[in-house]
C-alpha cells in the first residue's frame, strides 16, 4: 500500500507541475501567476477540491501521444469565496499555451455543469492560445459545448470571467456570454482576429494591446467590466463582486451587518447638484452619499461614461445603481449608455437584486450618427430592460429629467415602485429654451428685444413646468424630497418592497431589441 501510495503523490506531484518548471519560470517572468497560483489566492485558504486532475488528451495526430500532461492544460474544481461555494476552472498557459482540446472542454463543462446543479457562481481564470489545432473539430465542438452551457447558465448562476492572457478567435465568445469580464492591465488581450491577420486581409497595422488590450475594452468596445493592475488585484475585485451577488437566481443577495447608521442624513447632497440647471456635477458624489459608506463598486467605469452603473449597499442590503452623469455630455443617453445601463439592469433583474435609479438627464443624445447607427433600437433597450424587471425600483429625480428620456430612465410609468424628486427636478417634455423657441416662435420674430422677451419666457416656463410638482400632483412622482432625507426614505422603502411579488406574462421570452 504505501508504494501505490507513494506512486500517487507523484503522479499529484507531475500534475502540479503542468508544462514543467522551465515554462513555470517563463509565466511568471511575463508578470502572470499560473492557474493553480490564481486558484489558490482566489479561494479561500485550504478549501479548493479538484476534479479530473489526471486526464489526459486523446489525440494521435501530429505526434501527440507522446505529448500528454496530466491535467491536459486546465484546472478545475470548486472551493470557497468568503465561505460560499465557487465553481472554477483556470487555464494553464504552461501546457500546450492553455489551448482548448476534446478533454479539456469536457473538464470545463463538467464543473459548468455541477455549477448549475447546486446553484453556484462559475468563475473562469482565462489564459489560452485558443482552439488546440492538433485536434481539429475536436475542439471546435468542445467550445460550442462551453457556449451552450454559458447560455443554459445565463441568469440562474452569476457567471464571471477573468481575462489573464490571450484570449483570441472562438475563444472570446464564452466569457462574452458571462456577466461581467475582468481584464489586466498589460498582459490580458481579447480579440477576434489578432494584428497580423488584420494587416493581410485589410492592411491596417494595430498592436496588440491597442486591438483588445484591456483599456481598449474597457474604454472603446465596452467587452470588458474591470481593468486592473496585476493579477492579484484582479482576483480581489472578483471576489468584492461576489460580496453583491446570490449564489444563484433564486436566492436573494446577501446582506452585510451594516455599517452606517440607517437614519443618517444625506447632508451632502444639496450642496452637490448646483442650482445652475447647465453646471455640471459628479453623480458618483451623490450615489456615495446615498447608499451606505464606501459600498459603491461602479461597473464598466471608463465605458459611456455618461451613465454610472454599479453595486452598492442600503442598511447592509445589497442594491443595483443606476444613474446618469451630468459631468459627461450633460448625462444624455446615447448608444453605448443604453446598451452598458439595459444589461445591468436585466443581471440585477435576474438575480433578485433592487435597483436604485438616480435620474438628471436632459434627453437622448442627437446627431445623424446616433440615429444611423441605431439609437432608436438602442435606447428601447434600456425601456425594455426597466420595463420588464420585477425587482424592487427605485427612482430619484435630481435634477433635469426631460422627453421620453425621462420615460425611460425608471419612470412610473414603466413599472418603478417608489419615485422621489428634488426641488430642483425640472421634469417636462423639454427643457425651457427648447419649448419657449418651439411654443413662441411666431411672437419672438416680431419682438423688438428678442432675447429679452425670450429670457422672460423661458424663466415664465420654469416656473410653471420645470418643476416637480405637476408631476407630483398627478402621482407620477411620490413625493418630493429634500435631499438630506433621501436616504432615510430609501431604507424604509426598501424594507416595505422586500415582499414585492411580481411577475410577467407566460411567455417563452420577450423580443428585446437586440
Amino acid at each position: 500500500m504505501d508504494e501505490r501510495i507513494e506512486e500517487l503523490r507523484e503522479m499529484r506531484r507531475e500534475a502540479e507541475l503542468g508544462g514543467g518548471q522551465d515554462r513555470i519560470d517563463s509565466q511568471h517572468e511575463k508578470g502572470k501567476m499560473t492557474a493553480r497560483e490564481r486558484i489558490d489566492y482566489f479561494l479561500d485558504d485550504g478549501t479548493f477540491t479538484e476534479f479530473d486532475q489526471f486526464r489526459t488528451h486523446r489525440c494521435h495526430n501530429f505526434d501527440m501521444e507522446e505529448k500528454e500532461v496530466k491535467g491536459d492544460g486546465v484546472v478545475t474544481g470548486y472551493g470557497d469565496v468568503n465561505g460560499r461555494t465557487v465553481f472554477v476552472f483556470a487555464h494553464d498557459f504552461t501546457v500546450f499555451g492553455g489551448s482548448l482540446g476534446e478533454v479539456f472542454a469536457e473538464k470545463v463543462t463538467k464543473v459548468m455543469d455541477k455549477a448549475m446543479e447546486t446553484g453556484a457562481p462559475v468563475i473562469g481564470l482565462n489564459d489560452s492560445a485558443g482552439a488546440r489545432i492538433q485536434e481539429g473539430i475536436d475542439s471546435l465542438a468542445g467550445y460550442a459545448e462551453i457556449f451552450h452551457r454559458n447560455q443554459q447558465a445565463s441568469g440562474v448562476i452569476p457567471q464571471i470571467s477573468a481575462i489573464m492572457g490571450p484570449c483570441a478567435g472562438g475563444a472570446v465568445y464564452s466569457p462574452a456570454i458571462t456577466d461581467f469580464i475582468m481584464m489586466v492591465q498589460d498582459t490580458s488581450h481579447m480579440f477576434i482576429t489578432g494584428p497580423d491577420v488584420i494587416e493581410t486581409v485589410t492592411g491596417e497595422q494595430v498592436g496588440f494591446d491597442e486591438l483588445g488590450g484591456a483599456s481598449t475594452h474597457a474604454s472603446e468596445s465596452g467587452v470588458s467590466h474591470f481593468t486592473a493592475a496585476d493579477e492579484k488585484e484582479a482576483l480581489d475585485d472578483i471576489r468584492h463582486l461576489l460580496s453583491y451577488l446570490p449564489q444563484n437566481n433564486v436566492e436573494d443577495p446577501p446582506r452585510v451587518d451594516p455599517w452606517d447608521d440607517p437614519e443618517r442624513e444625506s447632508a451632502k447632497c444639496a450642496d452637490i447638484v448646483p442650482d445652475q440647471p447647465q453646471k455640471p456635477y459628479d453623480m458618483t458624489n451623490v450615489i456615495d452619499d446615498v447608499v451606505d459608506e464606501g459600498s459603491f463598486f461602479e461597473v464598466a467605469e471608463a465605458f459611456a461614461r455618461n451613465l454610472a452603473i454599479g453595486f452598492a449597499r442600503l442598511d447592509g442590503h445589497a442594491i443595483g445603481v443606476v444613474a446618469n452623469q451630468p459631468r459627461v455630455n450633460a448625462g444624455t443617453l446615447n448608444i453605448e449608455a443604453s446598451i452598458k445601463g439595459a444589461r445591468f439592469v436585466r443581471f440585477c433583474d435576474a438575480f433578485n437584486i433592487p435597483i436604485l435609479t438616480f435620474v438628471d438627464v436632459p434627453g437622448f443624445m442627437p446627431g445623424t450618427d446616433q440615429e444611423h447607427n441605431g439609437i432608436i433600437n438602442h435606447g428601447a433597450k434600456l425601456l425594455y430592460a426597466f420595463s420588464e424587471a420585477t425587482v424592487p425600483l427605485m427612482t430619484v429625480i435630481t435634477r433635469k429629467a426631460y422627453g421620453g428620456a425621462y420615460d425611460v430612465m425608471s419612470s412610473k410609468h414603466i413599472g418603478a415602485d417608489v419615485n422621489y424628486a428634488w426641488p430642483s427636478a425640472e421634469i417636462a417634455v423639454m427643457g425651457p429654451q427648447g419649448a419657449v423657441n418651439v411654443l413662441y416662435s411666431d411672437e419672438l420674430e416680431a419682438a423688438e428685444d428678442a432675447e429679452q422677451r425670450r429670457q422672460e419666457l423661458i424663466d415664465e416656463y420654469r416656473e410653471e413646468f420645470a418643476n416637480p410638482y405637476t408631476a407630483a400632483d398627478r402621482g407620477f412622482v411620490d413625493d418630493v424630497l429634500e435631499p438630506k432625507e433621501t436616504r432615510a426614505q430609501l431604507i424604509q422603502d426598501l424594507e416595505m418592497l422586500r415582499s414585492k411579488r411580481k411577475s410577467q406574462p407566460d411567455k417563452k421570452h420577450g423580443n428585446i431589441p437586440l
